[in-house]
């Protein structure tokens, strides 16, 4: 043996980056791992609503904030406090006991065990932490309910209520246009640029920092959006400094739910009863596209999917399509001919 080595210790094991069990410690590592991704700050935004959710759990239950607390065990146990025991306006001393409504919807359940999992995951993948308590834990059972759409009339008034000699009610006509026209996620249009718009090519690009699945793409649009586009951002230019497309009456970026509150107003405005959303334009669309005979490959190019199977999900044609289809090719006129055929009893 080498004498430069005499007294020294051997290394033998690893020396892993396990450097604490704090779970806030480890979120924050956990943040800027996927900040360094980029990842949108929306979904940075998700990450750290659906982490707070997740902490209020703990505490109520006085469950440690270390990483040694986590499994299975627990995970389920949250997901039984989400299903059952989470109670809506619990802190609010004057709410009425009829809106203090028990558990959360499955699809917000799912939203918040999709955050555990992600957070989990990248902790173990980046040898944080030494187990993972997600594995093994499902996601809770979601009804397929039937997606209700605007239909044509509906439309009409939806978009007669906007006053455009307003500001403010003709940025939300324009994006009222945008969204229905380019069939695009209210995220993706209020992260638009004047940058992204062409006038000439009628087009909208939506880049990879703004899409939802970090894939960049150009959607085309209609003249008469595109000349309600224009107009927008040349009143934009004479009275603000933003980049953006989209913003409020004071200059700042206009957020989803600030349009979501003024949309809802104006379809109680016009008496519209079905709940009215930012995206329930992009449902609209889609299922108007294929009811008009648009192509499947092509809806999935403009809704921006990666999988065609998103789309055959994501879309669903309408009760009175369905039903004039089933009266053209039941097959039914088979068997019953010309039975199936309107008499004439009387003369004209």
């Amino acid at each position: 043996m080498s004498a430069n080595r005499t007294g020294k210790r051997v290394k033998k094991e690893r020396t892993l980056r396990k450097t604490t069990s704090n779970l806030d410690v480890l979120f924050v590592q956990f943040r800027a791992i996927k900040k360094s991704e980029g990842r949108a700050q929306s979904t940075l935004n998700q990450y750290e609503d659906n982490y707070g959710f997740f902490l209020e759990f703990l505490d109520r239950k006085g469950i440690a904030r270390s990483i040694h607390e986590m499994s299975r065990e627990v995970i389920r146990r949250y997901i039984v406090y989400m299903q059952y025991e989470w109670v809506k306006f619990e802190d609010h001393y004057f709410k009425k006991d009829e809106h203090m409504t028990k558990g959360l919807a499955p699809g917000t359940i799912n939203t918040r065990l999709k955050t555990l999992r992600v957070f989990f995951k990248t902790l173990y993948d980046e040898d944080l932490i030494e187990h993972n308590p997600m594995v093994g834990i499902k996601n809770v059972n979601e009804p397929e309910e039937e997606v209700v759409i605007l239909d044509e009339d509906e439309l009409h008034l939806l978009f007669a209520a906007p006053n455009q000699r307003e500001y403010a009610d003709f940025r939300d006509y324009v994006l009222m246009n945008v969204l229905l026209d380019g069939m695009m996620r209210i995220s993706e249009a209020l992260g638009l640029k004047q940058e992204n718009f062409d006038f000439s090519a009628r087009t909208l690009y939506i880049p990879a920092t703004v899409a939802k699945n970090r894939r960049a793409r150009t959607v085309p649009i209609e003249f008469g959006t595109a000349k309600m586009l224009n107009e927008l951002i040349v009143e934009n230019r004479a009275d603000f400094e933003s980049e953006y497309i989209f913003l409020a009456n004071y200059g700042e970026r206009l957020t989803r739910d600030h349009f979501r509150k003024r949309l809802v107003e104006y379809a109680k405005e016009v008496g519209i009863k079905k709940r009215v959303h930012p995206h329930l334009f992009r449902h609209t669309a889609a299922t108007m596209y294929l009811e008009s005979g648009g192509d499947m490959r092509h809806l999935q190019m403009l809704l921006g999917h990666s999988d065609l199977r998103m789309v055959q999900r994501y879309t669903h044609l309408s009760g009175s399509s369905l039903t004039a289809q089933h009266e053209k090719y039941s097959a039914i006129n088979k068997v019953r001919g010309k039975l199936n055929k309107q008499r004439k009893i009387k003369r004209r």
